[in-house]
């Protein structure tokens, strides 16, 4: 899979912008706020239908405009796909694949995968688990798309069930036959997708200790393990248990919207007691392999997007995330970077080509 080029269009900083590539590495350079993160998060939408780093597709359109248009030229061997995305005047959001616009954007999740790194992705690490869930959710749901139709029932019942107990609450009164209704429909997407985080990330965390070890240079006493109150009971006994709790906390209190991916050094929690560069190791591992997870069952390397991940990096982890990425990840990788000198002399060591973009 390969970029061929991004046509911008009112989309953040950008009026209008032509970018073209013809490298495997593509580094963008030039001043902080001068739109580097924002080519990347163009590039993000041809994958995932949305932004990486905004909330809402109105917040992407540039000031004082109405609307946006991203559109890219992916090449997948030697078939070439025309990927378009339109923000309409109106609000409307229209996604098409040389011309044929889809009927739900889920569709487009998985066809085109993506890995982004960027500096507030230390959240993952040190932030609340439903970063983490966020993190696992969207990896598999680029390796399966019944896993991704089975996650948007699950999270709409759940908002459902939890209307159906705040209003329980307001008049006073319960439903038990409704609430058995909503478990079952719970029932069926939650067990689908605890069966398929249960079953993918043990072979997964592995990975993920064999690139901190790669990064790190070393190896350290760190544990990735995958806590789930349905690995010691059935989802079913859970909510049955859970029903007068959450009757009267107005929400549902247990099920995979709670599962977590724990980390931890030397036995003690990792963001207790991890350095920085520590941090920054765990975070590449996950999403390095991500990376080789989804090469290895799409077939093809993702796109690799690093946005501005060298800094308070020190030489040796830079030296040997940059060796990865070169030399055997084998996919395109576009990494941001303030700093142009840095970027040469880093792939003058490694011995390879990079295409530099320098903004102004």
């Amino acid at each position: 899979m390969f970029l061929r080029s991004i046509n911008i269009t009112q989309f953040k900083n950008y009026t209008h912008q032509r970018f073209s590539f013809g490298e495997m590495i593509v580094a963008v350079t030039g001043a902080n706020g001068i739109g580097k993160t924002n080519l990347l998060d163009a590039i993000h939408y041809l994958c995932f239908t949305k932004s990486y780093f905004s909330g809402t597709d109105n917040a992407n359109v540039q000031h004082g405009l109405q609307g946006f248009r991203i559109e890219g030229q992916m090449n997948e061997g030697t078939e070439e796909t025309v990927i378009n995305i339109v923000l309409r005047e109106t609000g409307k959001k229209e996604i098409s694949c040389n011309a044929v616009p889809y009927e739900k954007f889920s569709q487009h999740i998985g066809k085109y995968p993506c890995v982004v790194i960027a500096p507030d992705d230390v959240e993952l690490i040190i932030g609340g688990s439903e970063e983490r869930r966020l993190f696992l959710d969207s990896m598999l749901s680029q390796l399966d798309a019944t896993y991704l139709q089975q996650l948007i029932i699950y999270n709409k019942v759940i908002q459902q069930r939890n209307s159906f107990l705040k209003s329980c609450a307001q008049s006073q009164t319960r439903n038990d036959a409704l609430l058995d209704v909503l478990d079952e429909q719970l029932l069926n997407a939650g067990n689908y997708i605890y069966t398929k985080r249960k079953d993918f990330l043990p072979a997964f965390n592995e990975q993920v200790l064999q690139f901190y070890q790669t990064i790190a240079g070393k190896t350290e006493p760190v544990k990735v393990s995958y806590e789930s109150k349905l690995l010691e009971q059935s989802f079913e006994s859970l909510l049955q248990q859970s029903r007068e709790k959450d009757y009267l906390l107005q929400r549902s209190t247990t099920g995979i919207h709670k599962d977590d991916l724990l980390f931890s050094l030397n036995d003690e929690g990792f963001k207790q007691t991890a350095s920085q560069g520590q941090r920054k190791s765990l975070l590449f591992s996950l999403k390095l392999a991500e990376a080789e997870v989804l090469k290895e069952q799409k077939g093809f390397a993702p796109l690799l997007l690093l946005d501005d991940v060298f800094e308070k990096l020190d030489a040796i982890r830079m030296h040997n995330l940059l060796d990865y990425v070169c030399t055997q990840f084998g996919g395109q990788v576009f990494l941001t970077d303030p700093h142009p000198d840095r970027i040469i002399a880093a792939f003058e060591a490694l011995g390879k080509k990079v295409q530099l973009i320098e903004l102004s």
